[in-house]
C-alpha cells in the first residue's frame, strides 16, 4: 500500500505511517490546509474530515488563526505567520497559487510529497515537503523558497512547518527550560490562551530551551494518553510559537531565527529550511519518547548501531595543567579500570595556561608536548584505548596568534565594542575562509596525531553579531553560520570515517536533531552532580535517546554543588547513558579503584540494553520513594533497571516498582540473585527492590528471560 495517496474526489492527501495518519488539502483559495493528524484513517474516512472553506463569521475574525499548513502574512490572517515576506517595494503580502505536485517513492519504505506554489503577484516559489517512512510514525516536513525575480526578497519569517491539533477540551504544553549547568528541566503546563513563544536568540540551540514540544489534553501520563509532539533539526537561533485561540483550537509554528532578523534571498537564490519533525502517539509520554528514540537511532545518527565506549576525560584531574607525563599517568590508571576511550581536555595547545589565551592556536604546546601529541596518542593506543581531544574551533582568545593575524574573523559590528565572555570571541563561521581554516586545521590534527574522537565545545554565545562584508550580511550570518558549521563537520567525517565526535556547548547548549545528524553523542551538562543529573537526564530523555547522552562519574564533593554521594550512586546515575569517568584517578584509593573497575565491568554487561533498548521512566527521581529508568531489549527477552532513592523521609512507604514493557506470560531471572520472576507480577504488582537504608541508595537489576521449561526458585 502506498504511504502517500490522494483522493480524486476531495483532493485530500493522506500520509500513512505504521500507526498514524496525516491529511491535508488545498482549499478553494489555493492555500494548503490541515485536515487531520492522529490515529490511522482510510482514504474514505479522511475524506469525511475535509470541511469546506468557511467565510469569516464577522468582520473582526478573518481566517482561522490555526488550520493552515504554513500560515502566511497577508489578507485577513492575524495569527503568527510561518511565512512573512518583504518585497523590494516594502510590501509584505503573499497569496497562494498552486503550481503542481509530485510524489517521490524511489527509495523503498520512504515516500516524499512535494506541493509546489507561487505567489500570485511576485515571482516567489514555495515548495512544501512531507516525508514519511514505513518504520516510524515521525513525519518530516520542510519548506523550500526560491526567488525567481530580479530583485531581492527578505524572508522575515521562514518557518519549516505549522502543525494543527484536533479540537480538545483542554491543552497542556510540555517543554524544557534551564540554564548553564541546569539544563532540560521538564515543564508540563496548561497551555495559556494566546501565544506562547519558546526561543533561543543566542546563535545556538541554548541551555535555556530546546526546540521540541509535546501537547496533550492534560490527562496523559507516562503510560496512557494521546500526545502530539514536534522537534526542529536546527542548531542556531530558533523560535516556536504555540497558539491557543479564544475558541479553543491549538497549533504551533516553528523554524530558524528570531524577531529582528531575516533571511535575504537574492535573485535566483533558494533557501531550504531545516526539517521540522512531528509525531503522534497514543501511549502517553513514554511511548512518545520511545518513538523519538527509535527515530533518532535509525534515521538521525550515523553510527547508532555501534556500542559507545567507556570514556575517561582529564579535565577535573588536571584542568589547564596538561603535559605528557601527567596524561600518561592518568591514562594508565584509566586503562586499569576498563576505560576504552581516553580524552585529553583543555590545555594541550598553544599558550593555553588558563582561559585567557591560546584559543585558535590548535597546535600542541611545545613545552608540554615537545614531540607533539603522537607519543601520547601511541601510548594510549598501546594501552588498548582510543585517543580523543577537546577542541573549541569556533572560538578565539584575543591573546592568540590567530586573532593577531585575523582580527576581522570574529563576529563584530564596526565601531562597537567586542564583548568578551570567558575571555573569548566568536569566530564568524559564516565566512568561507574561516570555515576552510577550521576544517584544514582539524583534519591535519586528526591525521597527524591519530585522533579517534573530538569533544567539540563552544563556551559562549553570540554577541555583536555582525558581518559587514556581503550585502545583508548581518542577517545572513544567523543561518549561514550554522550551515557552515554543518559543512565543516560533514567534511571532517568524510575525510576521517572512523572519527567520532561529541557535541558540547558548555554542557547541553547545543543538542538538537540537526547537530546529532553530524555527531555521535552529546555532553548533557557541565553539572555532573549525580542527584541533579537524575532530573536533567529525565528531561533530556523526552526526545533524545540514552545512546547519545554522555554522563560522567566525577569526584566528591562535586565541584559545582559541593554535594557528596556514594561512588556506587554516581556510577549508577551515569550508567543510564554513555558511561564516562571524569575524576582525578590519581587521588582515588585502591578500594575506590577496585569498586570502579567492577562497576565499569557491570556497565559493559548491560550497556547494549541502555544504548539500544527501549527506555521506560518509572516514578519521580525527587520523590520520597524509589524511581527507576528501565531499558528493554527488542523482543522483550532482556531488561535492566537502574533504581535510585535519594533521601527518604522517616516512615515513607516502601512501594514496589511496577516495571514496564515486559511480554506477559514469560519469566525472568535476576542475574544478580538468581531469583525468577513472572513478567505479569513485575508489571502488575511490582518488584520490591530492597534498597539499603539511608540516603543515596541505588541498584542495578539485570533480568534475562528464562527459557520455557527451565526450573529455578520463583517469586
Amino acid at each position: 500500500m502506498p504511504l502517500i495517496t490522494r483522493s480524486p474526489d476531495t483532493g485530500v492527501w493522506l500520509l500513512t505511517t505504521p500507526r498514524t495518519s496525516y491529511a491535508l488539502r488545498i482549499d478553494g483559495t489555493g492555500a494548503p490546509c490541515h485536515v487531520a493528524w492522529g490515529p490511522r484513517l482510510t482514504p474514505e474516512e479522511a475524506d469525511t474530515l475535509a470541511a469546506p472553506f468557511a467565510e469569516p463569521s464577522n468582520s473582526f475574525e478573518g481566517r482561522p488563526p490555526v488550520g493552515e499548513e504554513l500560515p502566511v502574512d497577508g489578507g485577513t490572517r492575524y495569527g503568527p505567520p510561518s511565512l512573512q515576506v518583504r518585497h523590494a517595494d516594502g510590501s509584505r503580502a503573499f497569496e497562494w497559487k498552486a503550481a503542481g505536485h509530485r510524489v517521490d517513492d524511489a527509495v523503498p519504505g520512504r515516500e516524499e510529497l512535494v506541493l509546489e506554489f507561487r505567489d500570485r503577484v511576485v515571482p516567489l516559489a514555495v515548495a512544501l515537503h512531507y516525508r514519511v517512512r514505513a518504520d516510524t510514525d515521525v513525519i518530516e516536513r520542510w519548506t523550500v523558497l526560491r526567488n525567481d525575480g530580479d530583485e531581492r526578497v527578505d524572508l522575515l519569517r521562514a518557518d519549516s512547518a505549522a502543525w494543527t491539533l484536533p479540537p480538545m477540551a483542554d491543552y497542556r504544553l510540555s517543554h524544557v527550560t534551564g540554564q548553564w549547568s541546569a539544563e532540560t528541566r521538564l515543564r508540563r503546563e496548561r497551555l495559556a490562551h494566546g501565544e506562547t513563544v519558546l526561543t533561543s536568540r543566542r546563535g545556538i540551540t541554548s541551555h535555556h530551551a530546546n526546540p521540541w514540544t509535546m501537547l496533550d489534553d492534560g490527562t496523559a501520563d507516562e503510560d496512557r494518553g494521546r500526545v502530539w509532539s514536534t522537534a526542529l533539526a536546527w542548531s542556531g537561533s530558533w523560535r516556536i510559537t504555540v497558539q491557543r485561540t479564544p475558541d479553543d483550537r491549538a497549533g504551533l509554528t516553528g523554524g530558524v531565527g528570531h524577531e529582528g532578523t531575516c533571511v535575504p534571498l537574492a535573485p535566483g537564490e533558494e533557501f531550504t529550511t531545516p526539517v521540522a519533525a512531528g509525531l503522534f502517539t497514543d501511549g502517553g509520554f513514554g511511548a512518545a519518547s520511545r518513538a523519538w528514540h527509535a527515530y533518532v537511532r535509525t534515521h538521525v545518527l550515523r553510527h547508532a548501531d555501534e556500542t559507545a565506549p567507556v570514556l575517561y576525560n582529564s579535565w577535573e584531574a588536571t584542568g589547564f595543567d596538561v603535559d605528557e607525563a601527567s596524561q600518561l599517568a592518568l591514562a594508565e590508571r584509566a586503562a586499569r579500570l576498563g576505560v576504552e576511550l581516553y580524552v585529553v581536555d583543555d590545555g594541550w595547545f598553544g599558550a593555553r595556561r588558563s582561559d585567557r589565551a591560546g584559543l585558535g592556536d590548535w597546535a600542541p604546546a611545545p613545552d608540554r608536548f615537545p614531540h607533539g601529541l603522537r607519543p601520547l596518542s601511541d601510548a594510549v593506543h598501546r594501552l588498548g584505548m582510543r585517543f580523543g581531544l577537546w577542541v573549541e574551533p569556533e572560538m578565539v582568545n584575543p591573546d592568540s596568534d590567530l586573532y593577531r593575524a585575523h582580527p576581522d574573523w570574529v563576529l563584530h559590528l564596526p565601531g562597537r565594542p567586542r564583548t568578551e565572555l570567558r575571555n573569548q570571541l566568536v569566530l564568524n563561521f559564516a565566512r568561507q575562509d574561516v570555515a576552510d581554516w577550521a576544517f584544514g586545521r582539524l583534519t591535519r590534527l586528526v591525521a597527524e596525531h591519530r585522533v579517534d574522537f573530538l569533544k567539540w565545545d563552544m563556551n559562549r554565545v553570540f554577541g555583536e553579531s555582525g558581518w559587514a562584508g556581503p550585502e545583508g550580511g548581518n542577517d545572513r550570518l544567523w543561518t549561514r553560520y550554522v550551515h557552515q558549521l554543518y559543512g565543516v563537520l560533514d567534511r571532517l567525517r568524510q575525510a576521517h570515517p572512523e572519527l567520532r565526535i561529541e557535541t558540547c556547548s558548555g554542557g547541553g547548549g547545543r543538542v538538537d536533531l540537526g547537530i546529532l545528524a553530524r555527531t555521535d553523542q552529546a555532553w548533557t551538562s557541565d553539572n555532573t552532580d549525580a542527584v541533579d543529573r537524575l532530573g536533567i537526564q529525565r528531561g533530556f530523555s523526552q526526545v533524545y535517546p540514552a545512546r547519545v547522552m554522555s554522563a560522567w562519574v566525577t569526584d566528591v564533593p562535586n565541584q559545582l554543588t559541593r554535594l557528596s554521594v556514594p561512588l556506587r550512586f554516581r556510577f549508577h546515575a551515569a550508567m543510564a547513558g554513555l558511561l564516562g569517568l571524569g575524576g582525578d584517578l590519581t587521588r582515588w584509593s585502591e578500594e575506590e579503584l577496585a569498586e570502579a573497575a567492577a562497576l565499569v565491568a557491570r556497565y559493559k554487561e548491560i550497556r547494549h540494553l541502555v544504548q539500544h533498548g527501549d527506555q521506560y521512566r518509572i516514578g519521580d527521581p525527587y520523590g520520597d520513594g524509589a524511581s527507576a529508568v528501565q531499558y528493554v531489549a527488542a523482543g522483550g527477552g532482556e531488561a535492566v533497571v537502574l533504581v535510585f532513592r535519594a533521601s527518604p523521609r522517616h516512615g515513607s512507604p516502601r512501594v514496589p516498582l511496577r516495571l514496564r514493557g515486559l511480554p506477559s506470560g514469560v519469566r525472568f531471572r535476576d542475574t544478580g540473585t538468581g531469583t525468577v520472576h513472572h513478567a505479569r507480577v513485575l508489571t502488575e504488582y511490582g518488584l520490591d527492590v530492597g534498597l539499603p537504608s539511608g540516603d543515596w541508595a541505588s541498584a542495578v537489576i539485570h533480568l534475562e528471560r528464562v527459557p520455557d521449561g527451565a526450573g529455578d526458585r520463583e517469586r
